[in-house]
């Protein structure tokens, strides 16, 4: 589990096919990570196969590159980066999975005073869990849903801090996104699905 609060923000320096699928190094600050472990690259939960003083490598199979962006990245890429939430941590952002929902679409980015605003279309699925102020991960950072100005079209608003020290700061329109909806979003839709019109029994 993840709280969505970036803590590196590393750079893809390989990328290879291999016998557990496109495989990626990553170069970053940490020196400590452990064989194994879960780390979120860009809110991907990907498992630590490698690792070095600084870099470490992780691989995505077929059915992770067919519902995220990995299958774009290329050598260079910037990743946010999260190590798994520990016990007693704070929880400064929300319940982040690593599971990613669906792939937004950058639509527009703009100044307003000391934020940036960034118009996000959503699939479907991310329009149901969307609530204002809100909760939902954008590559893998926690954000606050500012706004929904139409159907499908998620805003957030994005600190000075989180420019500088992710990789949002980058987005520009036509690029895509990983998009997790609030986990308690979903299993509330889960429950009451059933019941709202025009639902069909499974």
């Amino acid at each position: 589990m993840f709280t969505g609060l970036v803590d590196d923000v590393g750079t893809i320096t390989a990328v290879e096919e291999g016998a557990a699928g496109r495989e990626f190094r990553v170069a970053c600050r940490y020196d400590d990570l452990a064989l194994g472990e879960s780390i979120a690259c860009q809110g991907t939960c990907l498992t630590v196969r490698d690792r070095g003083p600084r870099w470490f490598t992780v691989a995505a199979v077929v059915t992770t590159l067919g519902r995220t962006t990995l299958g774009e990245w290329t050598v260079g890429r910037r990743l946010n980066l999260e190590r798994s939430l520990r016990a007693g941590d704070r929880m400064g952002g929300h319940i982040v999975q690593g599971h990613v929902d669906g792939v937004g679409e950058v639509l527009a980015t703009a100044r307003q005073g000391d934020a940036w605003l960034i118009d996000i279309g959503v699939p479907a699925e991310i329009a149901q869990l969307l609530v204002p102020h809100g909760s939902i991960c954008v590559d893998g950072v926690s954000l606050t849903v500012n706004a929904t100005p139409r159907p499908g079209i998620l805003q957030v608003s994005i600190i000075e801090y989180s420019l500088r020290h992710t990789t949002l700061g980058d987005l520009v329109p036509g690029n895509r996104v990983h998009l997790e909806g609030d986990v308690i979003g979903k299993y509330v839709r889960a429950l009451v699905g059933p019941y709202l019109p025009g639902s069909v029994a499974p």
